[in-house]
């Protein structure tokens, strides 16, 4: 009998406690920048490996030089952002808008980009292999690709298989 209780308390608590481990994750999770309003915020050689910056707004932000590797950036809004020599390794950058950003020498690779806008985008000696991008926007960015990225060696049209 005491022991159905005991098994019956202790299996309560693990519930709970199971229960409580999301919201504990977010609580503690410094990286977490999701409906931020960032507007010309400086993260210029920051190390935010793994961030979330979901829905933010992150429109005239530097990131020159910052570790992005596999953060989050979907649906924000990045026009005129400077991510020149940024590493976006893994990085899902779709449904972002890029217009007038600085990608030059950013390495992209295995990023996802579907539906990401690149109107007036500075692509010059980045590295986008194996990059997750739809016919359109290779077809766009090899109209504008050329140079040689610093940190990878990689030719940016090499990198968006440009014909």
């Amino acid at each position: 009998m005491f022991w159905r209780q005991g098994l019956a308390l202790l299996l309560g608590m693990i519930i709970v406690w199971c229960m409580a481990l999301p919201a504990l994750a977010d609580w503690t999770h410094p990286l977490s920048f999701s409906n931020a309003e960032l507007k010309r915020h400086d993260f210029s050689g920051e190390t935010l490996q793994g961030a979330e910056f979901s829905n933010a707004n992150l429109e005239q932000a530097n990131f020159a030089g910052a570790d992005l590797r596999g953060a989050v950036l979907s649906a924000s809004v990045m026009t005129q952002t400077n991510l020149h020599g940024a590493d976006l390794t893994d990085a899902l950058v779709d449904q972002v808008n890029l217009t007038k950003a600085d990608l030059s020498d950013a390495v992209l690779k295995e990023a996802l980009l579907l539906r990401a806008i690149f109107t007036d985008v500075n692509i010059n000696s980045a590295d986008f292999t194996d990059a997750v991008l739809d016919r359109a926007q290779i077809k766009e960015l090899c109209g504008k690709a050329s140079g040689v990225n610093s940190k990878t060696g990689v030719q940016t049209r090499d990198s968006l298989g440009c014909q």
